[in-house]
């Protein structure tokens, strides 16, 4: 972790002396008392500006007490609750304008730090969008291409990287959505997806990862698929609901139609509607009327949380 987060330092020197914007730079850390010092002397040192907001997130041994003493601010969760739990303890304690997040497991270059920023003055959120060749391997790469297509439709906005936890933000705006983030994983792919869908403006700038430092990927691929997918369905319901909605009654009409076409092909009378071809009917008719009161409810609830 060491390595990693000292060239954050280097990557600050090499940016602008000062951003038309306050900066926290979130550092999540369980049981790093062997560097986090060191880490956060450094940053201090060299771009004294910038609030070091440090979230221990349950950590067993003197990480929140040196990363203090070192100048850090630090916020201590009493046990372990995840990445995505210490995300939502950093938007909710940062006092910069703008959170900028950096994975320190060796993944991300700290010298992308500037590349993101740079665009905060327009966007409301700036990814650090890996490329493919970039993952750990090629079925992870195929599972988050499949996943980044999906949420491209269901946002209506093209997306890059869904799964990427570098990312700078808007603090106010992530309030808002700081109640929707799952304690674990899957927290980029929600924060982006709310962004998107609540009509924010959202850039991805292509990075290069490493691999991993430290040890496999707590993923599972199958398992978190599963729950991204869930994920991914259940924003697009809070924010659009037709999106999904429609193409599931359009598919059911579809059925109802080839039901009755077969029918006639095997001799079945004119007017005779056979049950399948009600049955689906029946259902696409529930489903869309479901649809537009879902998109009713979704309307009412957004006009108030603008008021």
């Amino acid at each position: 972790m060491s390595g990693v987060l000292e060239e954050v330092q280097d990557a600050i020197v090499q940016g602008p002396s000062r951003w038309p914007f306050s900066v926290t730079i979130a550092l999540p850390a369980l049981n790093e008392a062997h560097s986090i010092g060191e880490v956060v002397r450094n940053i201090h040192a060299t771009y004294p500006e910038v609030e070091i907001l440090v979230i221990s997130d349950g950590s067993t041994d003197a990480t929140p007490e040196i990363a203090q003493a070192a100048g850090a601010r630090v916020v201590r969760h009493p046990y372990n609750k995840g990445t995505g739990a210490a995300i939502k303890t950093a938007i909710r304690n940062a006092s910069g304008e703008v959170l900028l997040i950096v994975d320190a497991d060796g993944q991300h270059d700290p010298a992308d730090i500037p590349r993101l920023l740079e665009h905060m003055s327009i966007y409301d959120m700036v990814v650090g969008a890996r490329s493919r060749s970039s993952h750990a391997s090629r079925t992870r790469s195929t599972g988050n291409w499949v996943l980044d297509r999906f949420g491209s439709y269901v946002v209506g906005v093209e997306v890059d990287d869904l799964t990427s936890g570098f990312r700078a933000l808007r603090r106010s705006i992530g309030l808002e959505f700081v109640y929707l983030l799952p304690n674990r994983y899957s927290w980029p792919l929600t924060l982006t997806l709310s962004f998107a869908k609540a009509g924010y403006s959202v850039k991805f700038v292509p990075i290069e990862a490493r691999q991993r430092v430290g040890g496999k990927s707590g993923q599972k691929l199958l398992q978190n698929g599963i729950k991204f997918g869930l994920i991914i369905l259940r924003i697009v319901m809070l924010f659009n609901p037709l999106r999904v909605m429609f193409p599931v009654g359009l598919v059911l009409f579809g059925l109802s139609i080839l039901g009755y076409a077969l029918s006639l092909l095997t001799g079945g009378p004119l007017l005779h509607l056979p049950p399948s071809t009600v049955m689906f009917f029946v259902g696409a008719i529930i489903v869309w009327m479901f649809g537009l009161l879902a998109e009713q409810i979704v309307a009412i609830g957004l006009g108030r949380r603008e008021r």
